[in-house]
């Protein structure tokens, strides 16, 4: 999958937005494009090197993800106990990739808040 077929996935999702809320912390050494459902973050990427997607993640599936697929792991600057980092390209396919992200929109779509 490339960067514009993710970007159009996400983005084809009821409620979603996209920002890049990070670049002044950056100081345009990158830019992560962030996709969001009612205000909170579901998924990001940096646009410059799109090597691996941050997914938010139901913590009690982490484990067995990393099992599985030696493209999970740790998330790029996100906490561990609720994010897991994807390679783009891997042993995830475009099919478990779209299921994950529909996962984490899910996930955080449905917290009350």
């Amino acid at each position: 999958m490339n960067i514009e077929e993710f970007r159009d996935y996400c983005l084809s999702l009821p409620g979603v937005t996209e920002a890049t809320p990070f670049e002044k912390f950056s100081k345009g050494r990158f830019t992560i494009l962030v996709f969001y459902v009612s205000g909170h973050m579901f998924c990001y990427f940096n646009i410059d090197d799109f090597r691996s997607i941050t997914i938010k993640c139901n913590p009690a599936e982490m484990a067995e993800l990393k099992e599985r697929y030696q493209a999970i792991g740790e998330p790029f600057n996100g906490d561990k106990r609720y994010w897991i980092s994807v390679e783009v390209n891997s042993d995830v396919d475009d099919d478990t990739l779209k299921t994950l992200v529909k996962q984490s929109y899910q996930l955080v779509k449905s917290r009350k808040r």
